[in-house]
C-alpha cells in the first residue's frame, strides 16, 4: 500500500467535490462546464497520467478501495483530456481482470469516451439532456441486452438509474445553443 498516493489522490477527490458543491450551491454548475471546474478536473486528469506512467492504474492493492475510486473519479471528469481518458481504460480494465478494481469503474469510464466520441456506449451509464426536458441515456449499443452487461458490471438495472434521473435540474433553457456549446468545445479539446 502507497499511503502517500492514497492520501493524495483522496485529497484530490475531496478538492473537486468540494468545487462542484460550491458551484452547485450558487447555481453556477447549471451554465455548462465551469472554467474552474474544468482546469481542476484537467490538472487533476494530468497528474493521474503522471500516476499512471509511474505505477500503472492505482488499484486497490497500491491505495485501497477508496483510494482506487478516487483515481477513476480523476479519471471519468478529465473529459478535457481525451488522450488520458483513452490510456487510462486499458489500464484500469486489466486492473479489473486482475480484482484490483471495480468493474463499474472500467464499465463507466468505457461509456463516457464512447459518449465523448458520440458512439453508442455499452452500458447505459451516459445520460444527456433530450427534447422532452429530460436526462436521458445516451444511444446504447444493443440496448436489448444492456441490463446482462449492466449486471456483469455489478450495475442496477438501467430503469433504476434512469428514474433517478427523471426530475434532474438544470436543463439547459436553449438545447440548440447547448448543443453547439458542448459540440464546439469537445471539438477543440481533441474529440473526434
Amino acid at each position: 500500500m502507497n499511503g502517500a498516493l492514497r492520501a493524495e489522490l483522496l485529497r484530490m477527490r475531496q478538492q473537486e467535490d468540494d468545487l462542484h458543491t460550491e458551484l452547485s450551491q450558487s447555481g453556477e454548475i447549471y451554465g455548462g462546464y465551469h472554467p474552474r471546474l474544468e482546469t481542476l478536473n484537467a490538472a487533476q486528469g494530468n497528474r493521474l497520467d503522471e500516476i499512471m506512467a509511474e505505477f500503472g492504474w492505482p488499484g486497490r492493492s497500491l491505495v485501497g478501495d477508496d483510494g482506487a475510486h478516487a483515481a477513476w473519479f480523476a479519471a471519468i471528469h478529465a473529459i478535457s483530456l481525451p488522450d488520458v481518458q483513452r490510456r487510462a481504460l486499458p489500464l484500469l480494465q486489466d486492473a479489473v481482470a486482475r480484482d484490483d478494481a471495480d468493474p463499474v469503474m472500467a464499465a463507466m469510464l468505457e461509456d463516457k469516451i464512447a459518449f465523448m466520441e458520440r458512439r453508442p456506449q455499452r452500458y447505459g451509464s451516459q445520460f444527456d439532456w433530450a427534447e422532452s426536458g429530460q436526462l436521458e441515456p445516451w444511444t446504447i449499443d444493443d440496448p436489448e441486452h444492456v441490463d446482462e452487461r449492466r449486471a456483469a458490471a455489478g450495475m442496477e438495472p438501467l430503469a433504476r438509474r434512469i428514474e433517478m434521473f427523471r426530475d434532474s435540474p438544470g436543463r439547459p433553457a436553449d438545447l440548440g445553443a447547448y448543443y453547439k456549446r458542448f459540440e464546439e468545445w469537445r471539438r477543440s479539446v481533441g474529440w473526434p
